[in-house]
């Protein structure tokens, strides 16, 4: 495939978006269902945006989300990555964000690929705080993010489409993640 992978857990590895992946993302971002914290699925031109936001976060900050494959057969199963996100407050946080396709989902790679970037953002870019921030409504990222040992620490309101969505901020230091390795 010739993809210079970023990142390898025990069952995926994580690489950066390409334009080939316009149709990976259509998987997850057209799937009503999967994107209801969203408020519905999204149309070419917003999948597109979302992609060109991504590759322009790359050469921005060297990182954003990731295409999530699984080891074994290469199938693009999600993303997940690391993200410059505003929490409220007028802060910028490293936020690790996670999408998947409905396909996947309840299999532990969200899991699994979010304490792979958490790590990442530990290690490699040196930050003593990761965030995730979860829409109040999505229980199952709010267990993710609980599983890789995050705790909510505040609240925040974003608007898109036109409504207010209450998100939940759940945050990892550094200290709490010392003795864990993937």
């Amino acid at each position: 495939m010739g993809n210079d992978f970023i990142l390898e857990t025990e069952r995926l590895r994580l690489r950066r978006l390409t334009e080939e992946d316009f149709a990976n993302l259509c998987l997850i971002l057209q799937d009503g269902e999967a994107m209801y914290a969203y408020e519905g699925a999204f149309t070419d031109s917003e999948v597109r945006e979302w992609l060109d936001r991504m590759l322009s976060r790359y050469s921005e900050y060297g990182f954003a989300l990731w295409a999530v494959e699984l080891k074994a057969t290469g199938e693009f199963v999600g993303q997940c990555g690391i993200t410059m996100q505003p929490i409220g407050d007028g802060r910028m946080v490293h936020e690790v964000g996670y999408l998947f396709r409905r396909a996947c989902w309840h299999r532990g790679y969200a899991t699994e690929a979010a304490r792979a970037c958490m790590a990442y953002a530990f290690d490699v870019l040196g930050v003593d705080a990761v965030y995730t921030i979860i829409r109040d409504i999505n229980l199952p990222s709010q267990r993710v993010a609980e599983r890789n040992g995050m705790r909510r620490a505040g609240t925040v309101v974003r608007h898109y489409k036109g409504v207010d969505m209450p998100h939940y901020i759940y945050v990892a230091e550094r200290r709490d993640n010392k003795n864990e390795r993937i």
